[in-house]
């Protein structure tokens, strides 16, 4: 049993790991979006965070496509945010989500489809005929497109445009000198 020191102690340190570790990540990604980072890649982590944002988390086939997407290449950074700010705002999607994945499985014509699928072994892990999977699938796979062409045009006009703006308001400058925000400018410039 450890004592109420070494617990606080031990406490510290994790705090301090994972705060320092989400600054790394946010400043990754504030450098990949003001760096050398290909668009492409950018773009396609975004596309891949919807995806990933749109399909209910924690089930067998999320974590299926969660880690089939490291075999591509995109940046894990854009995804992860991508994936963070949809599943804050699931509590609004999820009701469109929940209807095209019923609309999804109630098609007359795939019944059969669905039907051998749930008898194949393994495939029920998967829970396809969960409305919302079958709709954040469905969702994710038809969006997953636009969402990358979308942004293979904002990246360019956010770097080109908004970016140097941003960099020369002295709000922003007065705001970086926050130790919070420092940490973050010190990450990024280290690169």
């Amino acid at each position: 049993m450890r004592s109420f020191g070494q617990r606080k102690v031990l406490y510290s340190r994790l705090s301090q790991y994972y705060s320092k570790s989400m600054i790394n990540g946010i400043a990754k990604l504030i450098l990949a979006l003001n760096g050398n980072v290909k668009k492409s890649q950018l773009a396609a982590g975004f596309a891949w965070g919807l995806l990933l944002g749109l399909v209910p988390a924690g089930n067998f086939f999320w974590i299926v496509l969660f880690l089939v997407s490291f075999f591509f290449t995109h940046n894990h950074g854009s995804k992860l945010f991508s994936m963070a700010v949809l599943k804050l705002l699931s509590p609004v999607i999820a009701p469109l989500v929940d209807v095209l994945g019923w609309e999804l499985l109630h098609i007359e014509a795939l019944q059969p489809f669905f039907t051998t699928l749930y008898n194949m072994p393994f495939v029920p892990f998967t829970k396809f005929n969960n409305t919302l999977v079958a709709g954040g699938l469905a969702g994710g796979i038809v969006l997953w497109l636009p969402v990358f062409l979308l942004f293979m045009a904002l990246i360019p006009l956010y770097r080109n445009t908004v970016a140097p703006k941003i960099r020369n308001l002295k709000l922003i400058k007065a705001v970086a000198k926050i130790p919070f925000l420092a940490a973050i400018e010190k990450a990024v410039s280290k690169g």
